[in-house]
């Protein structure tokens, strides 16, 4: 996980533990992720940067200029964020704030938020395949290519593998949720489980409250969706025509694809020693890297932390992206069926390429389909979050964590800055923070207020 780390203010999981009182332990990943990649490219994600960019030197000397300026560009924009104090860029007062503590840094963001990976990888590299390594880079992030991902997003992610590190907790991921949970239960929050909302109520255009599908009604000052933009305004929200904004969202956005997922238990003699904990597969053509089932990624937590498993057995998590089209209209026999083929045939392609014998190692398995995804996690098809129509121009023309509808307010990774942990997690933060100014636990400016909002809008039509 990212935002584990102890320094920084991108260690937003970090922080948000400390904000309900809690502290988890952590287990150091020394790698980020290991790539086998067509051409027999392997490319090892150390966690210190000086060893990942003599790797990546190694393999394409002829391009060392290019890469210490690419990442170069990378580590400006990371350092630049990370000296910032994260809250809203709603908020006038704290941007403000923020641009006359640090104005260099504010305008450096402001130079890139336009700006995508890929576009500022060209200036400094010619080679393709180097070029298609980047976008393998971005790929694992956000599921598009470099083109289409937002710099700031793949600064953040690709500097803070080497800043903080990505780092495990011991028990799980699933522990994050529920220290988490214990901590704001703690804090005299009341959590409700099973409790499947239905709609956003509204009164004269105004949100005031959830119903669920059991009829029961909480009212509240603001209501928080930290649903898809797509389940809060086509299902939870029932208005006659769709706000400009929202509009404006689905004409730049479409619905990234979902996951099939594949949970093994597996015996551990499968696995040589020193096996990496992540893998990103793409064997033939880099043509296939966005294409439905095209590249496998692949989890190995019981190399870091081998209680989550009996002794002599390891926990593996393979995934690859899936489109819900590919799954509808099934029998729930051949729905089964075409669940265990299609796993089969992943895991065949791990055994030619990492570990023979996968398959007769296997113990336990389970099957996740996009199907799967949209049932448990309630999002829209299932969707990993959204993918830009065409090449973005940035951020721009991302939705912030304020709606048209008074009095609701939206998160996630369908808002500004987007998809991965530590975007999130940011879009969270700021959400917190735009939401207690507005019912007057922060300071404000309403002048200052309509006028950015105004700045906001314009830009993002521009986008």
């Amino acid at each position: 996980m990212f935002g584990f780390s102890d320094k920084g203010n991108l260690n937003l999981i970090t922080q948000a533990l400390e904000a309900v009182g809690h502290k988890m332990e952590v287990i150091p990943d020394p790698s980020t992720v290991h790539f086998h990649l067509p051409g027999d490219l392997s490319v090892l994600v150390h966690r210190e940067y000086d060893d990942f960019i003599t790797e990546l030197v190694n393999k394409f000397p002829h391009e060392k200029e290019g890469i210490l300026k690419f990442y170069g560009t990378c580590w400006k924009i990371f350092n630049s964020l990370n000296s910032l104090e994260l809250k809203s860029l709603e908020e006038p007062l704290y941007l403000f704030g923020q641009f006359f503590q640090k104005p260099l840094e504010c305008l450096t963001l402001a130079y890139y938020l336009p700006q995508n990976a890929g576009d500022i990888a060209r200036k400094f590299i010619k080679d393709q395949q180097l070029l298609s390594f980047i976008d393998a880079e971005c790929f694992i992030v956000s599921t598009v290519n470099a083109l289409q991902t937002p710099m700031i997003n793949a600064s953040m992610v690709l500097c803070d593998r080497h800043f903080g590190g990505i780092n495990y907790p011991v028990g799980g991921v699933g522990s994050i949720a529920m220290s988490l949970a214990d901590g704001l239960v703690d804090k005299g929050s009341e959590i409700r489980y099973k409790a499947n909302v239905t709609n956003v109520i509204l009164e004269n255009g105004k949100a005031v409250g959830v119903r669920l599908s059991d009829g029961k009604e909480f009212f509240a000052k603001t209501v928080i969706s930290n649903a898809t933009r797509w389940d809060t305004f086509g299902k939870l929200l029932k208005v006659e025509e769709l706000p400009e904004e929202e509009k404006n969202f689905q004409k730049n956005y479409v619905k990234a694809p979902s996951f099939l997922s594949i949970h093994m238990g597996v015996k551990a003699s499968v696995l040589p020693a020193g096996t990496d904990c992540h893998h990103f597969v793409l064997e033939d053509d880099w043509a296939n890297l966005e294409k439905p089932y095209g590249s496998i990624f692949l989890s190995i937590p019981t190399v870091l932390d081998p209680s989550l498993s009996p002794e002599g057995y390891h926990i593996l998590h393979i995934f690859t992206t899936a489109g819900i089209e590919d799954w509808e209209g099934l029998s729930r026999k051949d729905y089964e069926k075409k669940k265990e083929l299609v796993a089969n045939e992943i895991i065949k392609r791990l055994e030619k390429k990492l570990f023979p014998g996968l398959q007769d190692s296997i113990v336990l398995m389970e099957v996740g389909s996009p199907k799967t995804h949209r049932r448990f996690l309630a999002r829209n098809d299932g969707t990993y979050g959204p993918m830009p129509r065409g090449k973005p121009k940035g951020l721009l023309a991302m939705p912030f964590n304020t709606t048209s509808i008074d009095g609701l307010y939206c998160v996630g990774d369908s808002c500004f800055p987007g998809q991965g942990v530590i975007a999130v997690a940011f879009s969270g933060i700021m959400c917190a923070h735009r939401v207690a100014a507005d019912i007057g636990l922060e300071q404000r400016s309403p002048v200052l207020d309509a006028g950015l909002l105004g700045l906001l809008r314009w830009l993002r039509t521009l986008a």
